[in-house]
């Protein structure tokens, strides 16, 4: 792959490979059909997982133990043919070098072959596989699909379903159907044409009229219950369990806006020129932003272009094409001729007044970066990918929640694919509504956190989890000058935590460490250093378990089998005889290949290389890869490997910690996913934020709500809005102010990104997640500045007792560098009670606890002052 995946992203592609294994085992050796799903939300990377997983099906993976299946054929599916043809262009960028063009096949109407070919993938869409289409004209008509074939009048060999036919009955292929968007054709509608795209849709999984099933169906989806749902349905086809992604998990990797900025009149009247005027403005500062970032990390040739959309309905006037495009003219007369483009279903251009606006399609938006105004109605919603659309106005009636959200959830990408450290601004999506009150956005806005469905498609595909913020009446906090710069000096030496990965391999990690230290020129000699260093670690397992290995490698080299002896009228079968015979080369390379699994394909072959004697018959690769095979069957020694890499690794990140920092986000971030790829959690740094966002009203008459200086980000007047606090947060944070020696304050992002103290601990299910604490405090004096963090967190919450152990277990390995850690909870009206867990003892009630409430009861808590 070429690209890193991320925590959840690597999980989904193991467990995917996992269904694959078992999904072929059942259908060739059982003879049962299978199907089994994945459900993220937009924007989680499915078709880099998806890119993954082909990859793993066709070459291996080495990281999951999946043996390639040279018989994989892939039918990639979906019901838009420019969705196809943007999945393979992902494909080939996600995929490196692996899987080629040629390997990408969209099925045309001239596609005529017998038989799939294996290793490759085919594209399809269900346009094509309608009636009297050109892939499937001749054949025999079964109810609204035309399956078997009689006589094609244009002298075909094959239709599209003799081929899928053909392909399904070779023993030697195994057909794997991945049904992007698989929501769809899963409910029968009234419409004829929508009927019939559906019955292609089932009856191209379960098969019809002499064409077999699918043996094996992959659904990706946003909201894959329909297709769950159709599955279970389906006689002779066998489920297996859903596999769901996280929102929060996806939400923290960075891959999505954190916030959602809604614009809306606060009086009635006509104001859709007025707001998109105001769109517009929007989308010129955001451009200014984005010059000025890439400036500052010194990649101006990456600088985002950020795109103006203007959605309009179904069947926008004349007159309301006129006006808008007059208003953002007016307001935006630097915009270049060609600037405006549409993506309206009748693709041909449209001439409004003395302008002539082209129609582009919609995958071709993002690279086109010269349009930076986009009409749009709601088809674009499905499948569309372009980050760089920063700014929504919506022309949609307050009716149309459903079609705003459907288009803003495919908005909410971040350009960059990550994070912008401590910006809320660059980490964030505006829409504007002429035509909404508050009330109607804040049905929007449920939408977009997820807590109500959108339209008949469930939770809808908005990507909205933990972390998301929609923000109504926003103010850009930036630094406050007030603060001291000893105070920032003491926030930037706070440890955080990363998160750590599930299947982390040492050596692999130590691998990618060096090759960052390499391009960056800190140690341009990385990999090879480390070569050198793990392969005297393996030359010393090598001499610590001689006799081992000696006993290993006859082992591996005599190859034991039984003959058994029946006699022609003789009731009784002899006893077996035994036989020996020396593996051959082909069976020690089958044992090598397990040892790249143990050790890493890299590793070992470069040890391989390293410990190979050659003369002037042999090369030596023979007996070095029967050593390295040997070895690696050796209790002990993945561990001990393991723990070396690791060692070498973390002493690396030690030494250029400092040079680190001073790296461009892009390249910092690659050193971020390095220290995340351990199996337990790892300190991190905190960067300073650059600027806050808040919410400001309390109601839709624009009630401010109450503020407290000395917070380290701030207002033009010093100040801090608490409107997210609750009256005991409030408490508490008015507590801490009034304690001598204070000097600052600091809201903790409540999502785990790079300006926020974030806190790695196991959930109910074992699962890694990370908590940020609500507040960090600063008392002390300039040459003293004492750091607390304090986090007021309600303990009748699921995740109450694993947070504070996640807590108790970071204030052991930290704790000395802070003054407090405490956990708060009110545990009645008048009462707040406090977990210090700086204790020893507090921290072992914590561990041996059965509930959080019982702990804040007992005398493992006192009351707080």
């Amino acid at each position: 792959m070429k690209y890193t995946l991320k925590e959840y992203q690597a999980d989904a592609v193991g467990q995917m490979l996992t269904y694959f294994s078992d999904a072929r085992d059942d259908y060739h050796r059982k003879g049962r059909n299978v199907s089994f799903s994945l459900a993220a939300t937009t924007g989680a990377g499915k078709t880099v997982m998806a890119s993954a997983v082909i990859e793993g099906l066709f070459f291996g993976d080495p990281d999951w133990d999946f043996e390639a299946d040279p018989g994989a054929v892939v039918l990639w599916f979906t019901d838009d043919p420019s969705l196809n043809e943007q999945t393979k262009t992902r494909i080939l960028d996600a995929s490196g070098d692996r899987i080629t063009y040629s390997r990408l096949q969209v099925i045309e109407n001239t596609f005529n072959r017998e038989k799939f070919d294996p290793g490759n993938v085919y594209f399809l869409n269900s346009q094509k596989l309608s009636k009297n289409t050109l892939l499937v004209r001749g054949a025999a008509e079964d109810g609204d699909v035309l399956f078997e074939r009689t006589v094609t009048p244009d002298l075909r060999q094959h239709t599209i379903w003799d081929t899928i036919r053909n392909t399904i009955q070779d023993d030697r292929l195994t057909l794997y159907l991945i049904l992007d968007e698989a929501h769809k054709g899963m409910r029968r509608r009234t419409a004829a044409d929508k009927a019939e795209q559906q019955t292609i849709v089932k009856r191209l999984i379960n098969g019809a009229n002499g064409v077999p099933p699918i043996p094996v169906v992959w659904g990706i989806s946003a909201t894959i219950e329909r297709f769950t749902a159709a599955m279970k349905d389906v006689e002779g086809r066998y489920p297996y369990p859903d596999f769901e992604i996280d929102a929060a998990l996806i939400q923290e990797s960075g891959l999505l806006k954190d916030d959602i900025r809604l614009d809306f009149p606060a009086e009635k009247g006509t104001f859709d020129t007025v707001l998109l005027r105001r769109g517009a403005r929007k989308v010129k500062a955001a451009g200014r932003l984005w010059e000025r970032y890439a400036e500052a990390q010194d990649s101006v040739g990456d600088t985002v272009i950020p795109l103006l959309v203007v959605q309009v309905p179904n069947t926008p006037s004349n007159e309301l094409l006129q006006d808008a495009v007059d208003a953002v003219r007016e307001e935006w007369p630097e915009l270049r001729g060609d600037g405006i483009a549409h993506v309206f279903g009748d693709h041909v251009a449209i001439h409004i007044g003395d302008y002539e606006i082209p129609y582009i399609s919609p995958q071709k938006v993002q690279e086109a970066s010269h349009i930076r105004v986009l009409f749009a109605k709601d088809a674009i919603s499905t499948g569309w990918d372009c980050p760089r659309a920063e700014v929504l106005v919506s022309y949609r009636p307050a009716s149309d929640k459903t079609h705003i959200t459907q288009l803003l959830g495919r908005m909410v990408r971040t350009p960059l694919a990550r994070r912008i450290s401590g910006d809320d601004l660059l980490n964030s999506v505006d829409c504007v509504l002429p035509y909404f009150n508050r009330a109607t956005a804040m049905e929007v806005a449920e939408i977009l956190l997820g807590k109500k469905p959108q339209g008949d498609d469930g939770k809808g595909d908005t990507g909205g989890g933990a972390g998301r913020r929609v923000l109504l009446h926003p103010v850009d906090m930036h630094v406050n000058g007030a603060i001291p710069s000893y105070v920032w000096e003491a926030f930037d030496s706070l440890p955080s935590q990363s998160l750590p990965k599930k299947a982390a391999k040492p050596t692999k990690r130590l691998s990618s460490l060096a090759q960052a230290l390499s391009h960056d020129g800190f140690l341009p000699d990385a990999r090879k250093t480390a070569y050198i260093e793990m392969f005297a670690v393996l030359d010393g397992l090598m001499s610590r378990h001689k006799d081992a290995i000696e006993n290993v490698t006859h082992g591996i080299l005599d190859v034991e089998g039984e003959t058994i002896v029946a006699t022609v009228g003789d009731k009784k079968v002899a006893d077996p005889e035994k036989f020996h015979e020396i593996a051959d080369e082909r069976s020690i390379e089958a044992d090598f290949k397990n040892a790249q699994r143990i050790l890493s394909a890299d590793l070992a072959r470069k040890y391989a290389d390293h410990i190979a004697v050659t003369d002037e018959d042999d090369d030596g690769l023979f007996d070095a890869h029967l050593k390295v095979a040997a070895l690696a069957e050796i209790d002990g020694v993945q561990d001990d490997l393991n723990r070396e890499s690791s060692t070498l690794t973390n002493k690396w990140l030690a030494r250029y910690r400092v040079d680190i920092k001073g790296l461009a986000d892009e390249r910092r971030a690659i050193y971020d996913d390095i220290r995340g790829m351990a199996a337990e959690p790892q300190r991190i740094d905190i960067r300073r934020p650059k600027v806050r966002t808040e919410e400001t009203a309390a109601d839709d008459k624009g009630t401010q709500v109450a503020t407290r200086p000395q917070h380290l980000m701030s207002d033009e007047n010093g100040n801090f809005p608490i409107g997210s606090l609750n009256n005991w947060e409030t408490i508490v944070l008015d507590t801490e102010r009034s304690r001598p020696g204070f000097l600052a304050w600091y809201r903790n992002p409540g999502r785990a990104s790079d300006d926020s103290l974030a806190v790695a601990y196991k959930d109910g299910k074992g699962n890694w997640r990370r908590m940020c604490p609500d507040f960090v405090f600063f008392h002390g004096t300039k040459t003293n500045v004492k750091v607390s963090i304090v986090d007021p967190h309600g303990f009748h919450l699921s995740d109450a007792l694993p947070k504070l152990r996640g807590l108790a277990n970071f204030t052991t390995e930290y704790g000395d560098e802070f003054h407090r850690i405490e956990a708060v909870a009110q545990v009645s009206e008048k009462s707040l009670r406090v977990l210090d867990l700086k204790s020893e003892s507090v921290r072992q009630a914590i561990e041996q606890a059965d509930d959080a409430e019982s702990l804040y009861l007992s005398s493992a808590a006192t009351d707080y002052y």
